[in-house]
This record gives C-alpha cells, structure tokens and sequence, in this order.
C-alpha cells in the first residue's frame, strides 16, 4: 500500500501503543522522510527535545538533528534507505536497515545498522539510539536502483534481498 503521510493512511496519528500493521507504517514513513533527504521533513518526526545517538555522536534537539542531516547528505550522496521492522512493543520499537551512497570520490558503500526508538503519546520519537557499519562495496554490487526519492512500493525489503 503506497503512504504518503499518516493522514493518508489512518484517520488520525500512528500513536503508541504500536501494532504490527502501524508499527511497519510507521517504519515506512521514516524511511520515506529519511529518502527525501530533507532534514527539516525528517526532524519534524522528532520531538523538540529528542535526544539521539548516531554511532558514536550524541544529538539533542530538532536544529542538532537538521545540521547533522546536512552534514551526512553532504557526505553520503545519491543516499537511498531501507528500513524493516524487527521489534515493537508498546511506545518502542526496534528497526534495521540498510542504506548505499557513494562519497565524493565515486566509492560505494552499504551502511548496515539498527536502531532503537521510543516515542511520545503523540507518536513523535523522544528517542533515537543507532548503532551503524559501513561496507565498501563495488559499483556493480549495489542493489538500490530505484530513482532518488521515495523507494517504490514494489522494490524489494531487505528481507527480500537477503540483507
């Protein structure tokens, strides 16, 4: 099913406490909003206050989150992300992904990781923890070949690709 923003797709929020069905909705939307590679779009998803971990770098806060976003896209370009659903329970959930970009250079890499979330009663996301490897790939051993943007609805998951 194509979702656009939650409106589309409930009548109101995807709020916790999260069921499978909202729980991988809620997943897509992130990575639809991660795909835009907007990071005023992304941090809207976040609480005012949100506190991050990204590897090893700590973040607090909508405009900490917009500069890190610019910085990594800066860095990481042609960025194209999956996400999956691995966990949910109540107001968490556990997600992993996959994403491939390429530097300024023209190198490939896969970056393989997981994330821990916990959201708001609003269903915005109060906490982020993302623990993430990078793998060197070959141009020819990329698997994300959509367009930039929004991946299709019929490409497949990472479970599909066997990641």
């Amino acid at each position: 099913m194509p979702v656009g923003t939650e409106g589309d797709v409930m009548s109101g929020p995807l709020v916790p406490p999260f069921t499978a069905e909202t729980a991988r909705l809620k997943a897509r939307l992130a990575e639809d909003a991660w795909n835009s590679r907007d990071p005023q779009r992304v941090s809207l998803a976040y609480t005012p206050d949100c506190r991050w971990r990204n590897r090893a770098e700590f973040i607090e806060g909508r405009d900490e989150i917009v500069a890190f976003l610019r910085r990594k896209w800066q860095r990481e370009r042609d960025y194209r992300l999956i996400k999956e659903v691995w966990a949910h329970d109540g107001d968490r959930m556990a997600v992993r992904f996959a994403y491939e970009w390429h530097d300024e250079s023209g190198r490939w890499f896969r970056s393989y990781g997981n994330e821990n979330w916990e959201f708001d009663a609003g269903g915005l996301m109060r906490r982020r923890i993302a623990s993430i490897n990078d793998l060197a790939i070959r141009d020819e051993d990329r698997l994300f070949h959509w367009p930039l943007g929004r991946r299709p609805d019929d490409h497949p998951s990472l479970g599909a690709l066997g990641l």
